[in-house]
């Protein structure tokens, strides 16, 4: 018997909570293998990543109408019961009866029988009440810890902090990278209007096209073909602004998947070494095979921590360290990111600028370093930077991406801004070497 969308939904929805994967990562993996049609398949996604994103205000609107604590049902009639509310309360074509019938459904069909008439019960209720948002709690209203909500207040004040938060739902739109050893903007618009998917150029970064409409981008002939490889316009950014030349030696230091180093290799034309360095063998594996794939020849690939000085790595013009960070500005992409604790990300600012600072030890004299991440927060990238200069004499900062549109004060750092920018949040920094000490 056909898995309806719901219980594919529901079985995902289980695994991510059970294993405390990325949603993102088992979504594709079962879209990837499901036959389900493409309305299915839409549905699915919207179940997993709405349910995982706004899941403080469901379980808000759900505390509202049972006798117990969410903590002491059990996990599958949890999850039927936020898959409900959230349809009922943000999925507007959803028709209320077939949201909580199909919500009873799965619990008889799930070992949850006798839970059926609370299912029945609750979101009958929510169906009747709505959204009863408490009055001035941003944590119930954005589905966000307060711990984020004040870090964000206090780095980039409220008016930012809530534009940030309502750009955390809903869809972002997929860019890739031309590459430009092969085929230019131009002549890969068309090829891909020939399959289907309709694109344009970014205004915002160079070689980049922004994806208009639906379509399974890896199993086009232009991807077969490597004419180019997923990557957000910030992180096409980042690339920009380590201005590699033909001929450079370029060091990756957190290199897998390896979207960044193959986009430096395209910015070299194929000419100069570049080294794409991961701890862990089937991640360079990845680098490997997508180099392979898009025509590149200037890439190796080396197994090595970045926090620890390797005598085997050359001395480098560039340096792409792009550290292992928290994240808080991909919450769009990986809606449970927004739930990490705070003594988590506490943890990271020492990995950083070890691996900062490591580095910093290839680099040759009038070399620059980019070091970026993923993450909005001062203690992951600012204070890093500072630090950094404080303690390093033999280095100056360097203004990156002059000319663009910058959050923040007139410094050389930028910091990308998902409700600004239209991209990942992302920060950037450079430095460069001027002596030897």
């Amino acid at each position: 018997m056909k898995k309806t969308a719901r219980q594919t939904a529901f079985e995902l929805l289980n695994k991510i909570q059970r294993d405390n994967s990325y949603s993102n990562l088992a979504l594709d993996a079962v879209l990837e293998k499901t036959q389900a049609d493409i309305n299915d398949k839409r549905l699915i996604s919207a179940l997993v990543y709405g349910v995982v994103e706004r899941k403080i205000t469901v379980d808000y609107e759900l505390s509202l109408y049972l006798s117990q604590p969410l903590k002491k049902l059990k996990p599958q009639v949890l999850t039927i019961l936020r898959m409900g509310a959230y349809q009922l309360l943000f999925m507007d074509k959803i028709p209320a009866s077939a949201a909580i019938n199909e919500s009873v459904k799965l619990a008889k069909n799930n070992q949850a029988a006798f839970a059926s008439g609370l299912v029945n019960a609750v979101l009958h209720k929510i169906d009747s009440n709505g959204l009863k948002l408490p009055e001035n709690n941003r944590s119930v209203k954005y589905s966000c810890p307060d711990w984020l909500i004040d870090m964000w207040d206090r780095a980039y004040g409220q008016e930012n902090t809530n534009k940030l938060l309502e750009s955390s739902f809903g869809g972002v739109e997929t860019v890739v990278r031309v590459n430009t050893l092969r085929t230019d903007s131009e002549s890969l618009i068309e090829k891909l209007s020939e399959e289907g998917i309709k694109s344009r150029k970014s205004d915002t970064a160079a070689d980049a096209l922004i994806i208009e409409n639906g379509g399974a981008l890896h199993r086009t002939k232009a991807y077969a073909d490597g004419l180019f490889h997923v990557q957000d316009t910030a992180s096409q950014l980042c690339c920009q602004s380590l201005d590699v030349r033909e001929g450079d030696t370029v060091l990756d230091i957190c290199s897998a998947p390896g979207g960044k180093s193959f986009t430096l290799a395209q910015m070299m034309k194929n000419n100069g070494r570049l080294y794409s360095f991961d701890v862990y063998d089937h991640r360079l594996k990845l680098i490997e095979n997508g180099a392979e794939r898009l025509g590149i020849t200037c890439i190796s690939t080396m197994k090595n921590d970045g926090s620890v000085f390797n005598d085997n790595i050359p001395f480098a013009d560039r340096i792409l360290c792009d550290v292992p960070c928290a994240g808080l500005g991909v919450i769009r992409k990986k809606p449970e990111i927004r739930y990490k604790e705070s003594a988590e990300v506490d943890k990271l600012p020492d990995l950083q600028y070890s691996i900062l600072c490591t580095s910093a030890k290839y680099l040759k004299n009038e070399g620059i370093l980019v070091y970026s991440t993923c993450s909005l927060n001062p203690d992951e990238n600012e204070k890093i930077i500072e630090r950094f200069l404080s303690e390093h004499n033999n280095f100056s900062s360097v203004r990156v991406l002059d000319g663009h549109l910058r959050y923040g004060e007139n410094t050389d750092c930028i910091s990308l801004m998902p409700h600004i920018h239209n991209c990942d949040g992302f920060f950037i920094a450079a430095i460069k070497k001027i002596k030897d000490v």
